[in-house]
């Protein structure tokens, strides 16, 4: 078996850079990670987001990702499998801890397992299909979170 490990390396960098998209509220660059037709499809013990095309998800992504919102997502673990020149799909571990201001300090913190499909347009691997289920969820209300930094209440969109 042939690894295509610059093509694996520009994927798991698109991954990455999602993940640290959304949890600084970038969604001009999550808009350029996204194919203009993808799909998404989060399966969560709390909730159940299903979305289709890229505008829809930017913008749902917007309004979960605002200064009453503090997030931290990181992908692991991944297993990339390059399908064709322009097809590929990949698994990730995710393990996420979100902490929602505005609904009196919601807190979930979890791991889960995201199944991706990437297509290559115009030279660049994007984002096609994300979906995940998840591993373990736990949702809790945190009445002290004793925040000392909180970036998207700085920097994010409104």
């Amino acid at each position: 078996m042939s690894l295509r490990l610059e093509e694996i390396e520009l994927i798991r960098r698109l991954k990455y850079s999602y993940s640290r998209a959304i949890d600084t509220g970038d969604m001009a660059t999550v808009a350029g990670l996204f194919a203009e037709d993808a799909t998404v499809d989060y399966r969560g013990g709390s909730y159940h987001v299903r979305l289709t095309g890229r505008d829809a998800i930017v913008a749902a992504l917007a309004g979960m990702f605002n200064p009453q919102f503090v997030g931290s997502h990181t992908v692991h673990m991944p297993v990339i499998d390059i399908l064709g020149d322009d097809e590929a799909t990949g698994t990730w571990t995710l393990l996420d801890y979100a902490l929602n201001l505005a609904e009196g300090n919601k807190t979930t913190v979890g791991a889960a397992i995201y199944r991706d499909r990437y297509v290559r347009q115009g030279g660049r691997w994007l984002i096609a299909h994300s979906e995940y289920d998840r591993v373990y969820e736990r949702v809790y209300v945190d009445p002290a979170p004793g925040l000392t930094a909180h970036f998207l209440a700085q920097r994010g969109a409104a």
